[in-house]
């Protein structure tokens, strides 16, 4: 069954993350991805290894995992842009897609005759898609932008991390390029979005999405709290700024999140806890009042919470009602029946690799499934097929593979 973006041509010309990741999503639902890629060299994430993939000997290939988690689904064509041949080529390329994603510096594409502006003159209904660390206007729409220094720039450095007078303290980047991934997310709403404006209007459109305002949307309820009283929130570990208990506490031989959203919720943990007291104490009885009180309360129940081990904690509060849950690493993340039962980790067959372990799409579609077949690309592996649908012939392709075009 096709998929909800099926006759949908993506031209690709992104690389690393940002880019590439709105462009696997598109692939996912079913558009037609077409990755260029300079030749000899590829994406740079390509050498973005250790880990490589394995072959069926165990031995490691050229494949890098990094660069499998962002592009399956995609064709890989090798084309010089800096060629005046690779940029005619990728000119004609653009004529017939819908979609075009990119993350060059601002003004690079230009000087290639592959700017916004230009193509738009052989395709006014092209979705023209910018992916860059500061936008197109502004002050800095000309420096460089990596998802570190946008963590640390767009402040959510300021409150990830364990507070300054605690072991361990400082700012900490998250544990994924997050600025990268959300920016690649905002990018795949915002074409998708375009399309259907060009499905009522013909007209196509150029989208300037950036790290950092990507960045500063999701810092969500923080940002929110910030812009509500003018003080910048702080760095609280595993704590939640708005919400008490909403944290880990350790047990007698491990760790447990314990999440209560609400009064009812808290009320039900002290029951769980042996604690019913401290639901009608004053200084814990409303949500508001235990954050004022947080620190008392935090200590009252950590005593409490380390008395039980990590098992009968989790247990007890499932049946309970009261969210919970261990802290996992990814081999027990994949090793959860929930995990098991959704599909999570899937196999696809890989050309170099015999067959490559990927997360699948979390993306489900009740009448439009998204349909998984095509592996991560090897560097051109599609060179050929995609040249001849253009009407290159065998000899023109060769000539270009002899001149360094493709």
């Amino acid at each position: 069954m096709p998929g909800p973006l099926e006759g949908i041509r993506v031209l690709d010309l992104t690389r690393v993350l940002a880019g590439p990741w709105a462009a696997q999503n598109l692939a996912d639902l079913g558009a037609e991805v077409i990755k260029v890629e300079r030749p000899k060299k590829g994406d740079d994430s390509r050498a973005f290894g250790p880990p490589w993939l394995k072959d069926a000997q165990g031995r490691d290939t050229a494949e890098s995992a990094y660069f499998a988690c962002a592009n399956r689904g995609k064709k890989s064509l090798t084309l010089d842009l800096a060629q005046p041949q690779g940029q005619a080529i990728a000119r004609e390329l653009a004529a017939r897609c819908d979609v075009l994603l990119e993350n060059f510096k601002f003004g690079d594409l230009d000087r290639y005759g592959l700017g916004y502006a230009q193509l738009k003159k052989v395709n006014p209904g092209l979705i023209y898609c910018s992916v860059t660390g500061f936008g197109h206007t502004g002050p800095w729409r000309e420096r460089p932008g990596y998802d570190f220094m946008i963590q640390g720039m767009g402040g959510l450095m300021s409150i990830t991390g364990e507070r300054d007078d605690r072991p361990g303290g400082g700012p900490q980047k998250a544990g994924i390029p997050i600025a990268d991934l959300i920016t690649g997310m905002y990018a795949s709403i915002a074409v998708c979005a375009a399309l259907a404006h060009r499905a009522k209007s013909g007209a196509g459109q150029h989208l300037d999405l950036a790290l950092l305002d990507s960045l500063a949307a999701v810092l969500a309820n923080q940002g929110a709290n910030y812009l509500a009283t003018g003080e910048s929130p702080g760095r609280l570990g595993n704590d939640h700024p708005n919400i008490t208990p909403y944290q880990v506490f350790k047990t007698a031989d491990g760790s447990v999140i314990v999440a209560c959203g609400n009064d009812n919720l808290f009320r039900k943990f002290c029951e769980v806890a042996g604690c019913r007291e401290l639901a009608d104490d004053a200084r814990f009885v409303a949500n508001g009042k235990r954050i004022a009180n947080r620190a008392e309360l935090t200590r009252i129940l950590s005593e409490v919470m380390v008395k039980r081990r990590m098992r009968e904690w989790l247990a007890a509060l499932e049946a309970a009602g009261v969210p919970c849950g261990p802290i996992n690493n990814l081999e027990q993340v994949f090793a959860e029946p929930q995990a098991v039962a959704r599909g999570l980790k899937m196999e696809l067959p890989h050309p170099a690799a015999g067959k490559v372990s990927l997360v699948r799409s979390p993306m489900r579609f009740s009448e439009t499934p998204v349909q998984h077949e095509v592996p991560p690309p090897t560097l051109g592996q599609h060179t050929e097929q995609v040249l001849q649908e253009l009407g290159k012939s065998g000899a023109e392709i060769s000539q270009l593979r002899a001149e360094g075009i493709v």
